[in-house]
């Protein structure tokens, strides 16, 4: 799931897995971090039963995928829509206004 909301430094975008998703880790990865894993590690919340992300992004379209487990790329069912990468497989597109 992903959620937007208007804030005074630009749109915040929480993102959100189920927390059988994964066993020990879940990033939100794309361009607007340069695809590093390690930049925005989910936290995992398990009284409310899910992995969240909230990062504050500029107008614009980016693409994103979760890096689950430190092995496997999961994409967001809820997202704005796909396109192709460069690894033969889909990103998300996420569209920020």
């Amino acid at each position: 799931m992903i959620e937007k909301k208007k804030t005074s430094r630009g749109i915040s975008v929480t993102f959100k897995l189920p927390a059988d998703v994964a066993h020990e880790s879940v990033s939100v990865v794309g361009d607007f971090n340069n695809w590093d894993p390690s930049a925005h590690p989910m936290r995992l919340y398990k009284n409310k039963g899910y992995w969240s992300k909230s990062i504050v992004l500029k107008p614009g379209t980016y693409q994103f995928r979760y890096f689950v487990d430190g092995e496997r790329w999961v994409n967001d069912d809820q997202a704005d829509g796909y396109t192709a990468s460069p690894f033969f497989s889909e990103n998300c597109l996420l569209h920020v206004e």
